[in-house]
Parts: C-alpha cells; sequence; structure tokens
C-alpha cells in the first residue's frame, strides 16, 4: 500500500467515490451508509465496463471495488482503472486476500461488514488496517 494517495488531502471535507459491486441491494446499502458519513458516491457501477466508463466521466477520488464481480475479477477492474485510487471489498477476510491486495494497484482492502467513511478515509491517508 501507498503511503498516502497523491492529491488527495485528509482534511478534504467532502469525498467522492464510486462503488463497483454486482449487487443492487449491497450498492443501494453502501450508498446510504456512505452519504451519512460525508462520502459522497458519485456513481454505482455493477460491470468492469461500466465502471470504467463511471471513472472516466465523473473522475471519483476513490473507487470501492468488490473483488468478485460476477464472471469479473475485481483486481483486474482495478488494474484498468488507472489513477482512480482504489480500495478492493468483499464479504471475504482479509487473511483470505491479503497477497492478491498487495500484488494489486489497490492502496488497500476493506470488508463490506467494516466499510464505514472513516475507514476509508483512513486508507487513503496511509494507515494500514481493515
Amino acid at each position: 500500500m501507498c503511503a498516502a494517495v497523491r492529491g488527495w488531502q485528509p482534511g478534504y471535507v467532502e469525498l467522492r467515490c464510486l462503488i463497483v459491486d454486482d449487487s443492487l441491494r449491497f450498492l443501494e446499502a453502501a450508498r446510504r451508509l456512505l452519504e451519512l458519513q460525508s462520502v459522497r458516491v458519485v456513481g454505482t457501477a455493477g460491470t468492469g465496463e461500466r465502471a470504467l466508463e463511471l471513472a472516466a466521466e465523473l473522475r471519483p477520488d476513490v473507487a470501492l471495488v468488490d473483488v468478485g464481480l460476477g464472471e469479473e475479477s475485481g483486481f483486474d477492474v482495478a488494474r484498468r482503472l488507472g489513477a482512480v485510487p482504489v480500495i478492493m471489498i468483499s464479504t471475504r477476510d482479509a487473511d483470505d486476500l491479503g497477497q492478491l491486495v498487495e500484488e494489486s494497484p489497490a492502496v488497500g482492502f476493506l470488508p463490506k461488514a467494516r466499510l464505514s467513511g472513516p475507514a476509508i478515509r483512513a486508507l487513503l491517508s496511509g494507515s494500514r488496517g481493515t
């Protein structure tokens, strides 16, 4: 993981986020939760292709990408997102995915059960943890 994501400032009030997950139910719940915590969800995508389109159009500060996107790998999507900082998310435990996350361009990993605005900000500012 990088020490801090270039261009993102910890004191920045609004964080613009793209959520990529193939579960509509999760997308809606995550949007509600994060927007209560000063994270502006600028878009949601259910596929890698849609995520790439929205990232180019909306230029989010961070993308939350599910490890498993149906038949797609979230790790492949993370690589294709390029300059957008990515945090991998999953219902799986961090211990199961640690090596894959470390080898990916993602700045970190959050289990879906621990998803929160403060946790996202901590990873973006360079703090380790799940």
